[in-house]
């Protein structure tokens, strides 16, 4: 789309403020994890509540991110980013003053609904504002926010939890948001809507977050009653209809939601794949060094959110490297390779669980990982064309989202022993269950990957 046509002499001033923003949304998947025993405690959650306090936003954020795209198409990019980051603002400041578990949930699907709004007509704009090389730095610039965005939100999330207390991690984004709305409202020229006739495919998205939502709720589930049981099995079920429903929609669908042709190209699946099991092994590390440390170990929020530093510094050092030698050495050797050395890392609590091997667990499962956003990115949307770009980098990230949603859920479940009870082995089985996972990815990787380079930049 180009709804945006020539250099705005301001352009780089805007993409600051629309950065700012995309930051926001990224940190509020890790900022909150940092938080959790606080909010447990003040607001009596539940295992499968502070479960759901992660994968409310990161489910609706995903579910809904296609739609919020093809309304940015509809109604113009700038009015679409204005509202859902107001939507978002007004939801966090609704979230960090919830008394109790349901409007803490409530806030959070509110917050997921801006995100929604928010992250892909920012992106949209990106895209209209710069040409030629300058939109590959803008692009580069857009990208970075992700890998160091993650870690960067437990500090800040220890820092908020351990000052001012647990609503400050939501709160924090009312004034920032409020600043961004009445900044970007005055830079951002009056856009023009590209795309009158085409409809919203609002049944394709109700489809895609009701399976999605119904497997995060089985996965939960399982926590509490077990990995095979009727409930769990049916939820699980549903989900898989769920989908298959949503695939036959869009095969006959006027106005469909995405081109799911695009998922059975061997490149574009790739990257989904990767990018899910990348965010499923993030938040994992996350949810587990958080709750060992914090109810375990009995550090407090700030201290747990220093021992992420090396995580922080490992997944960016190994992202930057990752990215100067993809196009030299293709998809497939680079993303086994994370996968193995995720593996490895996630694998270190077996042999020991103490606060040094969790440290150093959690910074080489990130070196892994960091490897694998990069990968991902690279192999999903280097090959696609200009006009599928938009869309394909929509898939991907959804995909990030449900993986976040995923991985909270799933972890959850594993560790369920260790939320609860005063016990090392729920800890020791999340850890073992995600290395399993990375090394089935490995395989998986191996043989989905494309040998050839992926062309980058």
């Amino acid at each position: 789309m180009s709804e945006l046509p020539g250099r705005h002499p301001l352009r780089w001033r805007i993409l600051g403020f629309l950065g700012i923003a995309q930051l926001m949304l990224i940190l509020d998947v890790t900022v909150v994890a940092i938080a959790l025993p606080h909010i447990e405690n003040d607001l009596g959650l539940s295992r499968a509540a502070m479960t759901w306090t992660v994968s409310a936003y990161t489910l609706t954020f995903g579910g809904l991110m296609l739609l919020g795209g093809r309304l940015a198409d509809l109604a113009g990019a700038k009015r679409v980013a204005l509202a859902g980051l107001l939507v978002f603002t007004l939801a966090s400041l609704a979230t960090g003053l919830a008394p109790s578990a349901g409007v803490l949930l409530g806030g959070r699907i509110a917050q997921g609904v801006g995100a929604a709004l928010l992250s892909p007509s920012a992106l949209s704009l990106v895209v209209a504002l710069f040409d030629g090389d300058e939109r590959n730095k803008a692009l580069g610039v857009w990208s970075a926010l992700g890998g160091g965005g993650a870690a960067l939100g437990v500090l800040l999330g220890g820092l908020l939890t351990a000052g001012p207390g647990w609503p400050w991690v939501f709160w924090v984004n009312v004034p920032i948001g409020l600043v961004i709305v009445v900044a970007l409202a005055r830079m951002l020229p009056r856009g023009t809507v590209a795309a009158p006739r085409a409809r919203l495919d609002v049944p394709g998205a109700l489809l895609v977050t009701a399976a999605s939502g119904a497997l995060v709720y089985g996965l939960i589930n399982a926590g509490d009653q077990g990995w095979l049981t009727a409930t769990t099995g049916w939820l699980v079920l549903a989900a898989a209809a769920g989908y298959l429903a949503f695939v036959a929609w869009q095969r006959s669908a006027r106005a469909p939601l995405m081109d799911v042709r695009l998922l059975v190209r061997r490149p574009v699946a790739t990257g989904t794949f990767l990018i899910l099991m990348a965010t499923a092994l993030t938040v994992a590390v996350f949810f587990l060094g958080t709750f060992y440390f914090q109810h375990e170990r009995g550090y407090n929020a700030l201290q747990t959110g220093l021992l992420f530093l090396p995580v922080a510094l490992m997944t960016t050092a190994a992202a930057n490297l990752t990215g100067r030698v993809v196009a030299r050495f293709g998809a497939r050797p680079l993303a086994v390779s994370g996968l193995l050395v995720a593996a490895a890392g996630l694998g270190l609590p077996a042999l020991a669980m103490n606060p040094v091997v969790v440290t150093l667990s959690m910074a080489v499962g990130g070196a892994g990982t960091g490897v694998l956003f990069v990968v991902a990115s690279a192999t999903a949307l280097g090959q696609v064309a200009p006009h599928e770009a938009g869309i394909a980098s929509g898939i991907v990230s959804t995909f990030h989202e449900f993986g976040a949603s995923l991985g909270a859920a799933v972890v959850s479940s594993v560790a369920a022993a260790s939320l609860v009870a005063d016990t090392l082995t729920g800890f020791t089985n999340g850890f073992l269950v995600f290395a399993a996972a990375a090394l089935a990815a490995a395989a998986g990787a191996a043989a989905l990957a494309p040998g050839r380079p992926a062309p980058v930049g």
